[in-house]
């Protein structure tokens, strides 16, 4: 019986961390109407710097805090300068783009850091008192740091002018264009932000799948299926699906809510007059 319960907090604990990718997804979907399928890739390139930093030396957190600062940094500009030129392209041609991201962040990787598996630090002690019976250190303190940024994104949506300014750009671009604000500044900032949690969750899921340029791939694959499920268009939702699943199940997820239930169980269903 302990042994089931500990499987079961264990995939809590991860589902956080696939919830967290699937997070960002919406938020790029929201306000683009896309997927980014080189999100698991840039939390790839991420982690990797963090690992470089805490390799020279600097202290666990602190290479935490500078990674998500580069992080948000490094998306905002992949907004401005690859994807701003592209915000009234085809859909196909935005999914080349996409396509393109992937290929350039995984071989940037491989190149910058070598394809060889690498072991990634965990900031919690194996022993120490956040270890339960139920959970391991690390599954509870990635947890914990997940809610965290979860609580954090729900502040700053709820009751920051700059989030509130990004749900309105995301809601209604034209009618906040009328009222000032810089839609395509505040598309920048969720891909700033997009980029930002997608580093978190590749620090947080490094330790338990280790460090190479493809270590992100099934992860996004479990990403993509809560974000489906939940609904694109509904960030809470993406969250609350986010627990642990087998690829092959992810798969069937994936395609049985397309067919059945495009909208996820949390979605909104949109009706257009023709």
């Amino acid at each position: 019986m302990d042994a089931f319960l500990h499987q079961i907090f264990s995939g809590l604990a991860n589902g956080c961390i696939y919830g967290s990718i699937a997070l960002a997804l919406v938020m790029i979907y929201q306000a683009t109407h896309h997927l980014n399928f080189a999100q698991g890739e840039m939390a790839t390139f991420s982690t990797f710097i963090a690992w470089a930093l805490i390799q020279k030396g600097m202290p666990y957190w602190v290479a935490f805090a500078l990674t998500f600062g580069l992080s948000f940094a490094a998306g905002l500009l992949v907004q401005r300068i690859i994807l701003r030129p592209m915000e009234k392209a085809p859909v196909l041609t935005n999914v080349c783009v996409f396509i393109g991201l992937l290929l350039i962040f995984n071989a940037f990787s491989g190149w910058f850091f070598d394809h060889t598996v690498k072991a990634f630090p965990s900031p919690f002690a194996q022993e120490g008192l956040l270890k339960t019976s139920f959970f391991s250190a690390h599954e509870f303190g990635s947890f914990l740091v997940m809610l965290a940024v979860l609580l954090a994104l729900y502040v700053f949506f709820r009751f920051t002018p700059i989030g509130l300014a990004m749900r309105a750009a995301a809601q209604n671009p034209d009618s906040a264009r009328l009222v000032g604000i810089r839609v395509s500044w505040m598309l920048a900032v969720g891909w700033g932000l997009a980029a930002a949690i997608g580093a978190v969750a590749g620090m947080m899921v490094a330790p338990v799948v280790f460090l190479d340029p493809n270590m992100m791939a099934g992860i996004l694959l479990y990403g993509f299926a809560a974000a489906l499920l939940g609904g694109v268009d509904n960030p809470l939702g993406a969250y609350v699906i986010g627990t642990e699943l087998k690829l092959t199940v992810a798969l069937v997820l994936i395609v049985g809510t397309l067919t059945l239930m495009p909208s996820g169980l949390f979605g909104k269903h949109v009706v257009t007059r023709v």
